[in-house]
């Protein structure tokens, strides 16, 4: 294989996106291992007071995940979400109005590998969330496991990633009277990662109500999310339905909780395989808010219905999108 390696002469920007990229596919494919592996030699050293301190910290602090968080501005205000965002780049593109009064679900498709899209927007203030939506405080929920890791669970709080508990959104997100948080929930989840690859267009959502029953049981808005771009990230290994490389992710998913799928894009100074994501633009649109009127005891039929109307403004909000960000009119999405 021949490999195409970067000009010697690449502008310093694109070296510091580059650098911020690959400081957060570590943060997302490895710091997790780190944090608990030092954790662990911490423990089993003379500083293992240290180690005891934190896991008392960690007994005390263990709902919080489930309890909305707890986020820093300074940390999504970093710089380096900047040099991320412009990589890319990532935009946060608004069509309508969000009332601060309300509390919202916002269905994330498709959820990619990594969820680039979702961490820019969301995670960080690089795209301005909090300009664009004022008064309405983001949610990006992760799955629970991830926030038993020591240390590692503290810097995602810090993001504003949340606990995907059912007790996460029951207790705080949703149920707030007040209003003016945001649950933003990949809607396709580990599952969905597998078929993520350039072109993909098809979405793990026809048996994904889970949400739509929370929003009827708390009365918060539906708001579908489309993000343009989000599978051109990297390639995939061809791993079709049935296959014998499908079977054993689908096993390993059920019995992690997480997708494995076999990804190649770019490297730090290459261009021909590594694990850097290529530089695609991603497009976040953030369609029109479903009135939803709560339903403390949602029958299966009000379930449906809301269900069939949210997949009908998803395809709309794709429909209305697509020829402005690059893709054809034969080009639409497909349910599964």
């Amino acid at each position: 294989m021949k490999i195409e390696f970067a000009p010697l002469n690449i502008p310093l920007r694109r070296r510091l996106q580059t650098a911020a990229v690959l400081q957060w596919v570590f943060s997302f494919l490895a710091l997790a291992q780190v944090c608990l592996a030092a954790f662990v030699l911490l423990a089993l050293s003379d500083w293992w007071i240290l180690a005891l301190l934190y896991a008392g910290w960690l007994w005390l602090d263990w709902d919080t995940p489930s309890s909305g968080g707890r986020r820093s501005r300074w940390v999504r205000s970093w710089t380096v979400w900047e040099q991320f965002r412009d990589y890319f780049p990532i935009t946060l593109v608004k069509t309508v109005d969000l009332d601060p009064r309300k509390n919202y679900i916002f269905g994330f498709h498709p959820h990619g590998v990594l969820v680039a899209g979702g961490f820019g927007n969301f995670c960080t203030e690089a795209t301005g969330f909090c300009r664009l939506f004022p008064g309405l405080t983001p949610h990006l929920l992760m799955l629970p496991f991830w926030f038993r890791v020591p240390v590692f669970r503290d810097y995602i709080m810090f993001g504003g990633l949340v606990s995907s508990s059912k007790s996460s959104l029951l207790s705080y997100l949703v149920s707030r009277p007040e209003g003016g948080n945001v649950a933003v929930i990949a809607v396709g989840g580990a599952p969905e990662a597998l078929d993520a690859r350039p072109g993909a267009l098809t979405l793990q959502v026809l048996n994904r109500k889970g949400f739509i029953k929370l929003a009827l049981k708390h009365g918060a808005q539906l708001v579908p999310v489309f993000s343009f771009g989000e599978n051109e990230l990297f390639d995939q290994m061809e791993n079709p339905s049935g296959s014998p490389l499908r079977r054993l992710q689908n096993r390993l998913q059920s019995i992690m909780g997480v997708a494995l799928p076999l990804i190649h894009a770019r490297g730090v100074f290459q261009y021909s395989f590594g694990l850097i994501p290529y530089r695609k633009p991603i497009h976040t649109v953030v369609g029109k808010p479903i009135p939803v009127v709560q339903t403390p005891s949602p029958s299966s039929e009000d379930i449906n219905s809301l269900h069939q109307l949210y997949l009908q403004s998803l395809t709309d909000l794709f429909e209305q999108h697509k020829h402005t960000y690059g893709l054809r009119e034969d080009q639409h999405l497909t349910y599964i």
